[in-house]
């Protein structure tokens, strides 16, 4: 039977499998707390490769209760995002575009309601993202986190708080924290080829210039060398 520190809580890790937020579920379970790690299947074009390395990420963590199986909440955007590129697969910003290039439409906002819902449902009042400093979209802020905490408070009967505990780092900065986790099994591609990195893309050349600057070896495998 798992032992949990005095204090530890029951929370939900909005997990997609990149490194922030694989190193905040390990993080936050070597705190002692239970947490329980979801992924919302929007439909767009990387998931299939995303969630794989996602579970196979998983299993390499310790198996002693803290961290429960993951759970996948399905949320088609298709009908709304139309021939977006996230799912399309066409068009997609290459290792040139600029951050605003790789922005989801309401992504946060997505996540966070149905992920809300199955809090209230299941008796889980935190949930946490990966999000870090710097995070320049408007639904990752704090004013926007804490209004839909207390919007879907109020909507649900149930007290949610949204905590996002890396929000003062960057990403080498995660990396290095996450530097004894197998964070090569961590994904971050936005156009993946068979399964793997592209080595192309915008979060493929963020995820290179992240591990140059931590120092540490880049375990990816890149399609495009």
């Amino acid at each position: 039977m798992t032992v949990y520190r005095e204090g530890a809580r029951r929370l939900v890790v909005l997990a997609s499998g990149g490194v922030d937020s694989a190193v905040l579920l390990a993080h936050q379970s070597c705190l002692g707390d239970e947490v329980q790690p979801i992924y919302i299947r929007f439909g767009l074009a990387w998931e299939a490769a995303e969630e794989e390395h996602l579970r196979r990420f998983l299993e390499t963590l310790p198996a002693d209760g803290r961290v429960r199986p993951l759970i996948a909440l399905e949320f088609p955007v298709a009908d709304v995002y139309g021939p977006h590129w996230s799912v399309s697969g066409a068009g997609v910003p290459d290792e040139g575009s600029s951050d605003a290039a790789v922005y989801l439409p309401g992504r946060n906002l997505l996540l966070l309601a149905k992920s809300s819902v199955w809090c209230a449902l299941n008796d889980f009042g935190v949930m946490m993202l990966g999000t870090l400093k710097a995070n320049p979209f408007a639904d990752s802020g704090s004013d926007f986190l804490s209004g839909l905490a207390t919007l879907a408070s109020s909507a649900l009967g149930y007290h949610l708080a949204v905590e996002t505990p890396f929000a003062g780092l960057n990403k080498v900065e995660v990396l290095e924290r996450g530097r004894h986790l197998p964070l090569g099994l961590t994904f971050s591609c936005i156009d993946p080829e068979e399964g793997e990195h592209c080595g192309r893309c915008n979060k493929c050349a963020e995820r290179r210039r992240a591990f140059a600057g931590s120092g540490l070896a880049d375990p990816t495998v890149y399609a495009s060398h």
